[in-house]
């Protein structure tokens, strides 16, 4: 349990100190040594926040001071020629040199402040979760949950590659949209993207209304996976602002999503299975045609042999409208904003003073690189409160990413239009567009 903490461990320390937590519970709970939890606490009580930077207590000529110079030429030689070589290995190295295997030489701790101040290592973070909102109940009621998720991409014949984006309805089992994303030879990835995820959901509001809360994996569109502190993604942003929760299942429990699961092999069968389509158009068409087929005419076994909608007629009507026309009206910042304020995100800034948050750049300024920060939202002045790892300093820098134009996505540009040409033949990006143009205007192009 001897690892080296981050700035984020050491306030998670304080405040579970001050919530009343004894050591060996916030020892067990954030898993760090009690003298870790011990050390930390002592400093904060004797210097307040500005004790909790790592910088306390170390030499005032460096980590390597009291040791010969020689010593820290070679580790910096060993470092440039092998970048991938932490602290542990360097001690190692040592250790079985010829002539340093013999010297007194530094702790393990030592030489890793030592990466630290010279800026060759990347500190560990601990992982943190995006800011809890009210654990809400098991759904009882139409349209109070959906789930939503894609299937795995296959080939369809003169089509190509696509993925099903499918949503279902969690307690009437209605099966809301099948929508097919083409990933072929233009498109890079394997899996559907925001803006995929954003026309399916705009398709299935339109019909269904809007959901209080919509049930996901962890793909990256949903979730920040590159994070150990991740920040809410633009489509999560953006359901936000509508007014709907979003409720992350558990990494690798497909379970979770077990409705919508099942319905991956329901449309294969149905649909795909030993059939062509000409265009994406047509397969998008069949699956519409089929899909009120299996909300009205296939019994399912979970509603006691009725098909969905004959268990559940009232899930023909929305809960809470929907307008494309008045998506701009919908969203409501101060939702985001509400939800923001609950966060608290801590990133290392770089070498240019800058740092990311929400795959948006912000830049601080020089005399901040190198240093971990932590960084709030305020609510009142909407803006991103970043204070540094002793304290002493703080920066303020307005949101990116979250204006109504940055959440609408594709359809922001396009909600003033009046009219929309696109050159034939359609790319699979102008059929989406076609798509979010005709739920704005309800016209066909």
């Amino acid at each position: 349990m001897n690892k080296y903490t981050t700035l984020e461990e050491r306030v998670r320390i304080i405040e579970l100190s001050e919530k009343g937590y004894k050591d060996p519970q916030i020892s067990k709970q954030l898993k760090v040594s009690i003298h870790t939890v011990r050390k930390w606490r002592y400093r904060f009580a004797k210097a307040g926040r500005g004790g909790l930077s790592s910088r306390m207590g170390r030499p005032a000529g460096g980590s390597l001071s009291s040791f010969p110079p020689e010593l820290e030429k070679t580790l910096k030689d060993w470092r440039k020629a092998h970048r991938g070589w932490g602290a542990k290995t360097l001690l190692a190295e040592l250790n079985r040199h010829p002539y340093w295997k013999e010297k007194a030489l530094p702790s393990e701790r030592s030489i890793h402040r030592w990466l630290q101040d010279k800026h060759l290592t990347r500190p560990y973070q601990a992982h943190s979760d995006l800011p809890e909102v009210e654990s809400a109940e098991q759904a009882t009621e139409v349209h109070e949950e959906w789930e939503m998720d894609a299937r795995g991409y296959e080939y369809v014949p003169i089509v190509g590659i696509i993925s099903l984006i499918n949503l279902n309805d969690w307690v009437s089992h209605v099966h809301l949209l099948s929508y097919p994303c083409w990933l072929g030879q233009n498109r890079c990835q394997r899996h559907p993207n925001t803006q995929d995820y954003q026309v399916s959901l705009r398709l299935a509001f339109i019909e269904w209304g809007l959901p209080d809360r919509l049930s996901l994996d962890h793909e990256s569109p949903f979730y920040d996976n590159d994070s150990p502190s991740p920040f809410p993604t633009l489509l999560h942003r953006w359901l936000i602002a509508l007014g709907i929760q979003l409720c992350f299942g558990r990494k690798g429990f497909a379970v979770d999503q077990a409705i919508t699961e099942r319905s991956h092999q329901l449309w294969y069968h149905q649909v795909l299975e030993g059939q062509s389509f000409d265009r994406i158009e047509q397969l998008f068409a069949a699956l519409q045609r089929r899909r009120e087929f299996l909300n009205s005419h296939l019994p399912c076994a979970s509603l006691h042999g009725k098909p969905p909608l004959i268990a559940y007629p009232q899930a023909r009507y929305p809960k809470r409208a929907y307008h494309p026309q008045r998506e701009e009206q919908l969203l409501d910042l101060r939702r985001l904003y509400s939800y923001l304020a609950k966060g608290r995100w801590f990133r290392k800034v770089s070498k240019d003073g800058t740092f990311s948050l929400g795959s948006e750049i912000y830049y601080l300024h020089k005399s901040w690189a190198h240093q971990q920060i932590e960084i709030t939202f305020d609510e009142q002045t909407i803006q991103f409160i970043c204070k540094s790892e002793d304290a002493t300093k703080f920066k303020s820098v307005s949101p990116k990413g979250c204006s109504k134009q940055d959440l609408m996505g594709e359809a922001g540009p396009l909600k003033n239009l009046t009219d929309l040409q696109l050159h034939l033949p359609f790319s699979y990006e102008d059929w989406r567009q076609l798509l979010i143009y005709q739920t704005q205007s309800h016209t066909t192009l």
